[in-house]
């Protein structure tokens, strides 16, 4: 069993390769700039320069540890091509630049690989049953991947593997490797603190507080475990801290990114337009402008830091009460995961100055959840939908058209497919939920014919992106409620034929339970 496991793994993780070498000679974003930037100033300046340098644009404003990534790439990367390490060469692409760079994402995939593969040997472990093929495809030919990674460009693919090596870890009650694992992924990337409070209380409730072992030797241990990674990474910063900081945290860049990320606040900016369109009041036109920066709304409050971290901290507290207080080990592994997609859902909404990629970042966990129960897969299925659409402002070039829709059908309807194939009750979708899907087919309507032919483009060129942060801001939101009640397990959320349905998981402890119950109700009888 094991090795056609392997052997369906390994077909499916060659077939993702050939696809992303295929994306090669496409469009790639201004981020291909960025880390090539990066190698530059990894490979030119001392240690101790490599936070100060402001020579392009593109300055250094991730972790120690991806710095790190960046000076053993650039070792590489001066036979190849030395001209892309020079500091003065902005907006260098040489063909053989083009190539390492494409290269070393594909290359650096295969700590994805090893991440999915080792939380599917997880879920083997923990008994949930899977369709190997549909969820290593759901996985290494993940489309939100495919887009960021092998066309925008960046390298969140390596990063997503480290993350999945961290919760596997877990899963599998090996929590000291894997609060040090995590705590890497936060030296590579610190934007996965949107999930750390769920890593954070698991930890404490399933290792710190377990009654098998002594608090104080516990706690000891963990932060140990975890000061480590940080330690490794800063320790060569330590003078250096605050202009890091400032680096990493940019809080002047303002509330939403250029193009807004389908969140709570996508429709907070629009909502002050039309209110200020109504009262035929002057309208900030510059946090349409896909430029990044600071501004005030016309009419609604204006939103500050504080403001937007209160709110994020409030959104997650729910599901992190029941996993502290109402969690027990046989549900805890199942309600972590649900609790890193809503956390990391949380953040996404209520954060400041979220990226729209950021939205992988529950999207990814969630195709595991896909295979634990229907209404998992139901809402797993509706964020897809409108997460992977919200992506594509940022493939805009004319030759990705045919691409990103074509790849992006092909993998909703798989997902669709599969969900209905998995599930002997497939999950229903209510009218709206079926409405809102079938919504998808008017916005590329509007985009490629309504707008040219009315030379709205012209006019309004920035209601295309405006349509669809709007839109799938809806569809993301509607998620979040939803799947947040589901997950709370509310009784009142949701009901077929006036009763909850079980987990997989839940049933099985059921009926073990009363199989158990008969047979010593059986053994006093014969006694």
């Amino acid at each position: 069993m094991l090795e056609t496991y392997k052997s369906k793994f390994f077909e499916v993780l060659l077939l993702s390769t050939c696809v992303k070498i295929l994306l090669i000679p496409a469009y790639h974003s201004t981020d291909f700039e960025v880390h090539r930037n990066w190698l530059a100033i990894a490979h030119s300046l001392p240690l101790n320069r490599w936070y100060y340098d402001d020579t392009n644009e593109w300055t250094l404003d991730y972790p120690p540890l991806f710095a790190y990534f960046e000076w053993l790439l650039a070792k590489v990367a001066q036979f190849v091509d030395p001209e892309m390490l020079q500091l003065h060469n902005s907006n260098y692409v040489s063909k053989r630049t083009k190539y390492f760079q494409r290269f070393s994402v594909i290359i650096m995939d295969v700590v994805y690989a090893c991440g999915a593969w080792r939380m599917l040997k997880a879920f083997r472990t923990l008994h949930i049953r899977y369709q190997p093929i549909t969820a290593e495809a759901l996985l290494l030919l993940n489309v939100g991947l495919l887009f960021i990674d092998h066309i925008h460009f960046q390298y969140n693919g390596f990063l997503f593997g480290v993350l999945l090596l961290s919760i596997s870890c877990l899963l599998e009650d090996r929590f000291l490797l894997g609060c040090t694992v995590f705590a890497t992924l936060l030296n590579l990337k610190h934007i996965y603190l949107y999930m750390a409070p769920a890593f954070g209380v698991y930890l404490l409730k399933f290792y710190c507080l377990d009654s098998k072992r002594s608090t104080f030797t516990s706690v000891l241990k963990l932060t140990i475990a975890g000061l480590v990674p940080f330690a490794i990474s800063f320790g060569p910063f330590w003078q250096h801290l605050p202009q890091i900081l400032s680096r990493l945290f940019p809080f002047r860049r303002g509330l939403t990114h250029s193009y807004w990320a389908p969140n709570f606040w996508a429709l907070y900016n629009t909502a002050d337009k039309v209110v200020a369109k109504a009262l035929n009041m002057s309208i900030a036109e510059k946090y349409t402008s896909g430029i990044v920066q600071n501004y005030e709304h016309s009419v609604l409050p204006s939103v500050r830091p504080l403001a937007t971290f209160i709110l994020t901290i409030a959104a997650m507290l729910p599901i992190l009460i029941k996993l502290l207080c109402y969690t027990t080990k046989s549900e805890s592994k199942i309600t972590f995961l649900r609790s890193v997609v809503l956390c990391s859902l949380s953040s996404f909404l209520f954060g400041w100055h979220v990226h729209e990629k950021a939205i992988l970042m529950s999207l990814i966990p969630f195709c595991f959840l896909f295979f634990v129960h229907a209404q998992d897969a139901k809402y797993a299925f509706l964020l897809s939908a409108a997460g992977y659409y919200s992506l594509f402002p940022l493939l805009f070039d004319s030759d990705l058209i045919v691409i990103r829709y074509s790849l992006y059908l092909a993998y909703m309807t798989f997902m669709d497919a599969q969900m209905l194939r998995f599930y002997k009750t497939p999950p229903i979708m209510n009218l709206w939920e079926d409405l809102y899907i079938d919504g998808f087919v008017l916005l590329p309507l509007y985009d490629h014919v309504i707008s040219p032919v009315m030379s709205l483009n012209e006019k309004l060129p920035f209601l295309s992106l405006l349509l669809t942060s709007v839109y799938c801001s809806v569809g993301v939101l509607y998620v979040f409620v939803r799947y947040y009640l589901y997950a709370l397990d509310l009784k009142f959320a949701f009901k077929q034929k006036g009763k909850r349905e079980l987990s997989r998981m839940e049933t099985k402890s059921r009926m073990k339970a009363q199989v158990k119950k008969k047979v010593k109700s059986l053994k006093e009888k014969l006694q």
